[in-house]
């Protein structure tokens, strides 16, 4: 009988692990209609990588300009729904900074991020720049400057920098 109960729970264990996988959102390609949150601009028109937050209830994501505009609307207590899903460019696998890709998402959890380097994202603000691959993120700060985090470690204040200080500072050129 115990093992009829351990394997009855076992079984009712994974089917629920499966309902929540299940439930998970996969990303949704970047088109040229895509309009970003914060700025109701076309995401597309922009340099850098993108951001896409998926909400409980909704059926299409919201897109981000920048990466560092999606870690500021997670720390927002006012959002309307439960975030079930977070993807990010991985701009190791993009074409060029300019062009950083329609289909190539990673689960936010999953990237590793530079941030504080020379390179300021689309909206020419500091930007933390997303990569699969370890190696590939620390190549980009041996080019660009900055360090490498993942997306819980990137700060609030990084992603919403106070603008009265960031005017009186030069941008800084650096590619990708």
């Amino acid at each position: 009988m115990k093992k009829l109960v351990l394997a009855l729970t076992l079984g009712l264990s994974l089917a629920a692990c499966k309902e929540d996988t299940a439930g998970i959102p996969a990303p949704v390609a970047m088109t040229s209609e895509a309009l970003g949150h914060y700025c109701q601009m076309f995401v597309a028109d922009h340099p850098g990588p993108k951001a896409q937050i998926h909400l409980k209830g909704y059926a299409a994501p919201l897109w981000f300009s920048q990466v560092t505009d999606a870690v500021a609307y997670v720390s927002d207590p006012e959002r309307p729904a439960e975030i079930t899903a977070i993807y990010v460019s991985d701009m190791g696998a993009a074409e060029s900074w300019t062009i950083p890709g329609e289909n190539n998402w990673l689960a936010a959890g999953d990237a590793h991020f530079v941030i504080e380097s020379g390179q300021p994202g689309g909206m020419g603000l500091p930007e933390a720049i997303p990569f699969a691959e370890a190696a590939a993120a620390q190549a980009f700060t041996d080019r660009n400057g900055g360090r490498v985090v993942r997306f819980d470690e990137v700060p609030e204040a990084y992603a919403r920098p106070d603008m009265e200080v960031m005017a009186g500072q030069p941008t800084h050129g650096g590619t990708h």
